[in-house]
C-alpha cells in the first residue's frame, strides 16, 4: 500500500516579486527535474504549491476559553526561515520518501513529515 508523505520547503529568503524571468525559468526547470525523478522512481506527487511570501499571511490564534480568535497580518519578524512551498508524495515507504525529497530543489532545508492515514471518509 502506498504511503503519502509532506515535504515542506523551508528558505531562508522567499520574495517571489523580486525574482525576474530567468529566476522563474531556472526554479521552474528545477522543479520539473524534481518531478520528473519521482515519476521514474514509480512514485508521484499528489499536491504541491508555490506560497506567497509570509507578508501575504495571516497567523490565527484560535478562540479559547471564551476569548475571540486573534488575527495577525504578515510578515512575521520572528520567523528566520519560511515555508516558500510543498508536495505531498506518494511513495512505497519511508526509505523512498527520504530518498525522493532529499531531489527537491530548496536553497534552504526540507522537512518531510508523513500523514496519518485516517482511512475511508
Amino acid at each position: 500500500m502506498a504511503e503519502k508523505y509532506l515535504v515542506l520547503i523551508h528558505e531562508p529568503d522567499w520574495t517571489p516579486p523580486e525574482a525576474d524571468d530567468g529566476e522563474w525559468a531556472a526554479m521552474g526547470k528545477l522543479h520539473s527535474e524534481f518531478a520528473a525523478a519521482v515519476i521514474a522512481a514509480g512514485a508521484q506527487i499528489v499536491g504541491g504549491e508555490a506560497l506567497q511570501p509570509t507578508a501575504a499571511g495571516t497567523r490565527i490564534t484560535p478562540a479559547r476559553d471564551g476569548s475571540a480568535a486573534v488575527f495577525t497580518d504578515g510578515p512575521f519578524t520572528e520567523t528566520k526561515e519560511v515555508i516558500s512551498g510543498f508536495y505531498l508524495l506518494e511513495v512505497e515507504g519511508p526509505e523512498q520518501a527520504r530518498e525522493l525529497a532529499a531531489l527537491c530543489p530548496t536553497n534552504g532545508t526540507l522537512e518531510l513529515r508523513p500523514l496519518f492515514d485516517m482511512g475511508p471518509s
